[in-house]
């Protein structure tokens, strides 16, 4: 299924149905009076988080929808049926944009969970509810209001615990392979993830985490090069980033030091709160460096980018140094509410 994570759709919540002019008239009865019921109020519109969806596709094929209107009143004092609510589903963790406006009216991180985005409209009144002891024939009723319409923005950003930084092919999609049952493309070229992939990282049976890969930032990103920095937004939730960083690329001109420094720099010009996330540095494909050579390397990256946060060295290949990696990540998250973000 292709992945999909902005949408435009328009709401329209139903309209509330209009109230009744109607007297009793009814044989050997002398005395009539108003029975003009009220309207049904219009259906409203809802968002609601579904945790088997994965992606906004859906919304590519339907941009409009609309909510039940509410029945008219009718005699006898008989009320129009209220219009049905309209549930539209999406995916956890996405928000909702008034697009006019910009402004998020909510945004849906549990299962389940539902957000009002279009109030239907409130029922009219019929003649009957006019009567009083001073005006016994009321011919005055309300119609129903119209039901609030939108043009609404929904975003997606996944939800992760832990995020994956690095060039195209630093090896984050043989990580997460590595690490969990997650399956992104992996291959020996640039841009092979083409959209975020998620994978749970399980310690044991009742420990686990979720990790976001995401497409490869390369250097001009936030001017749109490459596929841009529309998928940084998935690491915003997280509250950890791993940086991986090949340690031996294939081209003798790319520099591990300047690559991280590329990086930091789109971070920075894409969310400043972000580019402030806890960073931890890891040093991946150390299996293509002679054994021998591995500390020194790794220290002259180190003093080069005077790092001072923590650094691990793996082979996501192999899997090398990747279980000690996971359970520091473990136990970092399950520290206690330390504000990590």
């Amino acid at each position: 299924m292709k992945f999909i994570d902005e949408a435009i759709i328009k709401v329209q919540a139903g309209a509330g149905g209009n109230g009744c002019l109607s007297f009793r008239r009814e044989k050997f009865i002398p005395f009539g009076g108003p029975d003009g019921g009220n309207g049904g109020n219009g259906g409203s519109i809802y968002l609601i988080a579904d945790k088997n969806l994965n992606t906004l596709v859906d919304f590519r094929h339907q941009r409009h929808y609309r909510a039940q209107r509410g029945e008219n009143g009718r005699g006898r004092l008989q009320t129009g049926k209220s219009g049905e609510d309209l549930y539209i589903r999406v995916p956890v963790g996405t928000e909702a944009w008034e697009a006019d406006t910009e402004e998020l009216l909510g945004d849906l991180t549990r299962p389940q969970q539902t957000l009002l985005i279009a109030k239907g409209g409130t029922r009219g009144l019929g003649n009957a509810h006019f009567k009083s002891s001073t005006n016994r024939a009321p011919r005055k009723t309300t119609e129903g209001k119209p039901g609030e319409e939108r043009t609404l923005r929904l975003e997606l950003k996944l939800l992760a615990d832990v995020g994956l930084l690095g060039l195209p092919n630093a090896g984050k999609s043989t990580f997460i392979r590595q690490t969990s049952a997650a399956t992104p493309k992996v291959a020996d070229y640039p841009f092979t993830t083409l959209y975020p992939h998620l994978g749970v990282v399980s310690i044991d049976s009742n420990r686990s985490f979720v990790m976001a890969d995401i497409p490869g930032v390369i250097e001009g990103a936030a001017q749109g090069a490459g596929l841009g920095i529309r998928f940084l937004k998935h690491l915003s939730r997280t509250r950890l980033l791993l940086h991986l960083v090949d340690v031996a690329p294939m081209e003798p001109a790319m520099d591990p030091v300047a690559n991280v420094r590329t990086i930091q720099g789109e971070l920075q010009q894409f969310s400043p709160e972000l580019a402030k996330r806890p960073q931890w540095l890891v040093l991946n494909k150390i299996d293509l460096i002679p054994p021998s050579e591995q500390a020194e390397r790794c220290q002259e990256i180190l003093n080069r980018l005077a790092w001072q946060g923590p650094v691990y060295q793996i082979s996501a290949l192999t899997g090398e140094g990747c279980q000690p990696l996971i359970r520091a990540v473990m136990e970092y998250l399950e520290q206690p509410s330390l504000d990590k973000t």
